[in-house]
């Protein structure tokens, strides 16, 4: 069996983020994956990854990511496209609350399993709608 190119490695992480599954996702990183989100901000460990996607697919639980191109150098591989969803406060999806937004991610890859995963992408769309549905 051999092991599969950082590029496929890659686009199964992407495949298990579009299956919205917190386990399937855990399951391609490293132990000690690192996740660095728009902002910078870092969270380190495959059971606190798991954990915070666990906790975003509960509020944008039809999120999904539309890879457009892949480049690939040594072991680091970078995707552009565009990151959607519904925020859904208490569970609807309402069609208002819907975002979409350009998006680009790096992954540096480690065997088979995902080191780093860190997301390039403009948070201001689901921002403004969180700010529209305050209380």
């Amino acid at each position: 069996m051999s092991i599969p190119t950082p590029a496929a490695v890659a686009h199964a992480f992407v495949e298990a983020i579009n299956h919205r599954s917190p386990e399937e996702i855990a399951s391609l990183m490293t132990e000690d994956h690192v996740f660095i989100d728009a902002l910078g901000t870092r969270v380190t460990g495959r059971e606190q990854m798991q954990k915070g996607w666990q906790g975003y697919f509960a509020m944008v639980p039809d999120y999904s990511i539309t890879v457009d191109e892949t480049f690939a150098e040594g072991l680091v591989v970078a995707m552009l496209g565009t990151a959607q969803g519904t925020w859904a406060p208490g569970g609807s999806l309402k069609p208002e609350n819907r975002w979409q937004t350009p998006a680009a991610w790096r992954a540096v890859v480690r065997g088979s399993s995902i080191a780093e995963w860190r997301v390039y992408a403009d948070n201001e769309p689901i921002r403004q709608i969180m700010a529209r549905n305050r209380p």
